[in-house]
């Protein structure tokens, strides 16, 4: 087993900072008044993991922004946040978390991304493929692949969604077969392996889910023996640079994931965006009357 699995599986998810509530079409008072609103979820704003890239931006928007000095940002997991969404919107209650777009939450919900003036969030983001040294002389084929694939944000957030009622090797497959004309623009002139292996690293949110996933049901079509092995963010780059994986489909740059990428960049390839038009920001539902940060 490789050294970098030894590390485990530290959830890492780049996010934005989302509120939701549910309630009637109009806002109520106590919703459309920012201060009492805030009082209502106690000016807390329920995060993701740690190591996040986006929970450090959280905590520096949160510093950048006077209005919300009185904030602060209660570090939870991936699945804890969604489970306290859940909870407070089937209460009917109001709640802030940490969230970003592409995510299947815009498909279930009517959201919006709150006006970031300072850009302490990063603004809009793509991501990016990145091999390790050597992946194109050892499996070209594997590297022509990665180095084609391109999808976009409906297409990221379409696995994403169906994924909720399947697993997500399942929801990958599906889409596959249902978007075959751009698939095979990927693998186009591509010969059939003989099950040599291929270790793909990713983070475990789920829009990376989406692309590692189909990413592994398509290099598997090819006949390759392929691993997706989710890890922390700074546990991905320091694999890739150290040739411990072959690629990854899952970093957000240029802000999310800058800091890592500016540490390894020397020793990765960069295979440029496989996805443009992500974003992170402070989200409301389209019913609440705010429409910037600075209107919190």
């Amino acid at each position: 087993m490789k050294k970098f699995k030894k590390w485990g599986i530290t959830l890492g998810v780049s996010s934005a900072l989302l509120l939701a509530a549910c309630g009637n079409d109009e806002p109520t008072s106590s919703t459309a008044d920012s201060a009492s609103f805030a009082e209502q979820v106690d000016y807390k704003i329920i995060g993701v993991e740690p190591g996040a890239g986006l929970t450090g931006l959280a905590h520096n928007t949160l510093e950048q922004y006077e209005n919300l000095e009185d904030w602060t940002l209660e570090e939870s997991s991936t699945a804890g946040m969604l489970g306290s969404l859940e909870q407070a919107i089937r209460n009917e209650e109001p709640i802030v978390i940490t969230g970003w777009t592409p995510h299947w939450k815009f498909s279930a919900y009517d959201l919006k991304i709150l006006e970031d003036p300072k850009g302490t969030l990063g603004g809009a983001e793509n991501i990016n493929t990145l091999a390790r040294k050597g992946l194109e002389q050892d499996l070209p084929d594997v590297y022509t692949v990665l180095d084609r694939f391109y999808w976009e944000p409906a297409d990221m957030e379409q696995v994403m969604y169906d994924a909720q009622e399947m697993e997500f090797e399942e929801a990958a497959a599906a889409w596959v077969e249902e978007n075959a004309e751009k698939v095979n623009g990927w693998t186009e002139g591509i010969a059939q392996a003989n099950g040599e292996k291929v270790e793909i690293v990713s983070t475990p949110w789920d829009s990376e889910r989406a692309s590692s996933s189909v990413v592994e049901v398509v290099l598997e079509s090819l006949g390759y023996d392929v691993t997706v092995t989710p890890v922390d963010p700074a546990i991905m780059f320091q694999a890739i640079a150290t040739g411990e994986s072959d690629a990854t489909v899952a970093p957000w740059l240029p802000s999310t994931h800058q800091a890592f990428y500016e540490k390894h960049k020397e020793d990765i390839v960069d295979l440029g965006e496989n996805l443009e038009g992500t974003q992170n920001g402070f989200v409301v539902p389209s019913y609440v009357e705010i429409d910037s940060i600075e209107d919190l």
